[in-house]
């Protein structure tokens, strides 16, 4: 097939990584495309300087390019309705349309569908001014969650004891947006958070397998967040049923409610999670991979990935053989920029990710990079994914943290302890 993925980061590697990779398992080249990419995905498909968030400059290229499918990978794109420029083109594409999307684009939608379709979440305020935040302050009392009702890439979302800086964040998050400012704010959820993938194709729901990721950009979860420094799969610690249970409760409601409306959900509905003392309860809705986790679960992916997003892409997914699975554990540590994520540093050079991934049961994707007068550098905050295989937990924690140590990227930093608790058996549900 010829296939376009829509994209610039190391979510978007990840699946033209898989893809690239399917002559091997089945025998079977692609023609792969990505606009923009980076310089990583470059080594595997055509890059094409495209403006990712342009619906129409997509639907020409893929309509030149006479693509068989298109995959729109960040939230951004998929909001501002590109997926649906691509589908008016007549070009199957995996991705919701905007109005689906609204999903993530907005944390209060989401809010209102979960209501409607009785899905298990937690209690939240819609705040549209300071006194309206300070009073769901008090009502919930600490822990304080404070969410951007827009996308913020990952970094719109604040839990803190600190009530002045749940406050400020609102302030800052409703000043940001102006008349249209609005914030979420949320009950506290205990318990360990999941991140399961589930694909939709407007009707049927088919879950991946879940993985853990890890937002506080430093060790011990200390620090602010950020879009994602690590994560892992399998989940040993997690209950027997959880992804039945998430898909007949939540995921499958959820799809169900959108076709209701006449929007229906095709592409990929993140469930993000929390295993609390008072079962599971759903922490958030995006409506594309999630950037750590995605890059793990690919790796153990044996069924081709194409004919898996195709399938959804074109209402097929009833139809598709149940996926299957490696038994083998991943885990992607991901090297980011000095100043990350407050203010990262570009233009410094990296070296040493040949040598990362000659290691057995390591690859290296890349997220923000770039080529400055021939070398590489780096362009963004989170610059590298270094994803780790082995038997088990602590032997793909060892293969990454091999490659990570191999890596030279002037003042970066990564975290230490990605899938740690879990290797020791340390992770447990309330």
């Amino acid at each position: 097939m010829k296939i376009l993925v829509v994209g610039n980061g190391a979510r978007e590697h990840a699946i033209v990584h898989s893809l690239a990779a399917e002559p091997v398992t089945v025998g079977v080249t692609h023609e792969l495309h990505a606009a923009p990419g980076n310089p990583g995905m470059g080594a595997q498909a055509r890059l094409h300087a495209v403006d990712p968030d342009d619906g129409g400059a997509v639907a020409t290229l893929a309509t030149s390019l006479g693509a068989d499918l298109v995959v729109v990978g960040p939230e951004a794109p998929l909001v501002a309705g590109v997926a649906d420029a691509v589908r008016d083109a007549g070009i199957p594409v995996f991705g919701p349309s905007a109005e689906a999307a609204r999903l993530e684009g907005s944390k209060a939608f989401a809010k209102e569908v979960m209501a409607t379709a009785n899905v298990p979440t937690a209690m939240a305020h819609v705040c549209t001014t300071l006194d309206e935040v300070a009073a769901a302050l008090d009502a919930f009392g600490p822990p304080f969650v404070v969410k951007d009702d827009g996308l913020a890439a990952g970094k719109g979302v604040v839990v803190t004891s600190d009530r002045d800086a749940a406050l400020e964040h609102a302030r800052a998050s409703l000043v940001a947006r102006g008349d249209a400012g609005t914030v979420v704010v949320e009950e506290y959820l205990d318990g360990p958070e999941v991140s399961l993938f589930c694909l939709c194709d407007g009707s049927t729901v088919v879950p991946l397998v879940p993985a853990q990721d890890f937002k506080r950009v430093g060790d011990d979860d200390a620090g602010p967040n950020t879009g994602g420094m690590g994560a892992y799969t399998p989940l040993d610690w997690a209950p027997a049923g959880l992804v039945g249970e998430v898909v007949d409760r939540i995921a499958q409601p959820t799809v169900d409610e959108m076709a209701r409306r006449g929007t229906p959900f095709s592409g990929v509905l993140y469930v993000g999670l929390a295993l609390t003392s008072r079962g599971t309860r759903v922490v958030e809705f995006n409506v594309r991979f999630g950037d750590p986790e995605i890059q793990a679960v690919l790796a153990r992916l044996r069924t081709p990935l194409s004919g898996v997003l195709l399938a959804a892409a074109q209402g097929g997914l009833a139809q598709l053989e149940p996926l299957t699975w490696t038994d083998d554990a991943v885990v992607n540590v991901v090297v980011a920029s000095q100043g990350y994520p407050e203010s990262p540093r570009k233009g410094d050079p990296i070296t040493g990710i040949d040598a990362a991934a000659a290691l057995d049961g390591v690859h290296v994707l890349h997220a923000g990079t770039a080529v400055d007068d021939g070398a590489l550098v780096s362009a963004g905050g989170r610059v590298l994914s270094v994803v780790g295989r082995g038997d088990d937990l602590a032997a793909a924690r060892a293969a990454s943290y091999a490659g990570v140590a191999l890596i030279d990227l002037p003042g970066s930093h990564h975290r230490t302890d990605i899938a740690l608790k879990a290797e020791r058996g340390e992770v447990a549900v309330p």
